[in-house]
């Protein structure tokens, strides 16, 4: 990069892991090896309705693994656990202002699924970039209340 060229983003040092999401057919039997492992849950089962999803999260350090159970078929976990079965699902990025990264975002030509922000887990407003664009792995921004 020379000294002219600004940099894509100017605090990348503030990107940290928030959580990474696991697709599970069941969350009593996944957890158990999560419990085993020694990670503790989190707080309470949440149901979040828009993405048809009941979550469960463990804390690992600063951030959390989120296991995500369907609740109904139009889920997309319901369609990832189908064609992919069980396993990673996304990576989850926590930022500070979700509408200024989309913006900045978009004007880098970054593919959204759904450039909308949604209501995610704990109150938290999430979009999700493509994989297509982020060499196959799904990314999710997540701004915390």
């Amino acid at each position: 990069m020379s000294e002219n060229t600004p940099p894509v983003h100017a605090s990348l040092a503030h990107l940290a892991v928030d959580h990474i999401g696991i697709a599970v057919h069941d969350l009593e039997q996944a957890s158990r090896a999560y419990t085993l492992i020694g990670l503790k849950q989190q707080g309470d089962d949440e149901l979040v309705a828009t993405q048809h999803v009941r979550v469960r999260a463990f804390q690992s350090g600063d951030s959390l693994i989120e296991l995500l159970q369907p609740t109904s078929p139009e889920s997309p976990i319901h369609k990832h656990l189908e064609k992919r079965g069980a396993g990673l699902h996304h990576l989850a990025l926590h930022v500070n202002n979700l509408n200024q990264e989309i913006t900045r975002l978009k004007n880098h030509n970054a593919q959204f699924i759904n450039d909308t922000p949604q209501p995610g887990r704990a109150g938290t407003r999430v979009v999700f970039l493509h994989p297509r664009w982020t060499m196959g792995v799904l990314v999710e921004l997540v701004e915390h209340p």
